[in-house]
């Protein structure tokens, strides 16, 4: 079994789709920018997630190739990154590596289930929005017994997730994963990348401190995505310019990924 997944993992078919993959993830990152532009000065009707951007793609000419196109990418993004979180890492050490398997596994998770959801919106069968998918989520481990409880460590794993990845922005230790003798332009790419995954932990963090105050409230109805965090942030003083920011840091995410696809290491 091993065996069988290190030559996978090695496959140049393999690796050539996930690193189209994760262009395309770069991709939905752009889009959320650009919903979230429309949530800081009050327009538009998608939600500023992931499903937002898949379902704003839908709405445009020739929106259902593209999400077809799109569909194929994420999944193999997907499988690569749970194919790296199997056997890869290996320039990390300890502690270091299983942290960064555990990221591409939530990566490939995350990755697989944008591609389902943007199968279903290109066929006509819809998606629940990240919110829904959220509170109802929330409300299930609710139900259980010292759910609350629970509910409040995963908002803590949330938020932790959220700091790690501003750490990362902060220290620009992403890097190490990049062969930066395949980027003609690293530095760029650098500064890309240092915002992008600031923007992304604030992002993050702030669906985990939604999720620890419905816990603390006992109300999962408090809960929420990526969508519910943005409009959280806007609600707050000067939080059309914060939004802004926070949309320009999606977009360098994004940006980033697309630049960096063909470089990461495998």
């Amino acid at each position: 079994m091993t065996s069988a997944v290190h030559t996978a993992h090695h496959n140049g078919v393999v690796k050539g789709l996930g690193r189209a993959g994760m262009a395309c993830y770069g991709a939905v990152y752009v889009i959320i920018a650009y919903l979230a532009l429309q949530v800081a000065f009050g327009g538009g009707g998608q939600e500023a997630d992931q499903t937002g951007a898949l379902q704003e793609i839908a709405s445009t000419s020739f929106g259902a190739v593209v999400l077809w196109v799109l569909a194929i990418g994420l999944l193999a993004f997907g499988v690569w990154q749970l194919l790296m979180a199997a056997v890869s890492y290996q320039w990390h050490n300890g502690k270091k590596r299983t942290f960064k398997r555990i990221g591409a596994a939530v990566r490939g998770v995350v990755g697989i289930s944008l591609g389902i959801a943007a199968i279903r919106i290109a066929s006509g069968n819809g998606s629940q929005s990240g919110d829904e998918k959220q509170k109802e989520m929330t409300a299930r481990l609710m139900e259980l017994p010292a759910g609350r409880f629970i509910v409040g460590l995963v908002a803590l794993i949330v938020i932790g997730a959220g700091i790690a990845s501003i750490v990362s922005g902060v220290r620009k230790s992403f890097m190490k994963d990049l062969d930066t003798s395949e980027l003609p332009k690293s530095h760029w790419v650098e500064k890309l990348g240092m915002v992008g995954y600031i923007a992304k932990g604030l992002g993050i963090a702030i669906v985990g401190i939604l999720l620890g105050i419905a816990a603390l409230d006992a109300n999962a109805a408090e809960a929420g995505g990526l969508d519910s965090a943005l409009r959280t942030l806007a609600n707050q003083p000067f939080g059309t310019v914060l939004l802004v920011v926070v949309a320009a840091g999606f977009a360098a995410f994004g940006i980033y990924a697309i630049a960096a696809a063909k470089a990461h290491r495998t």
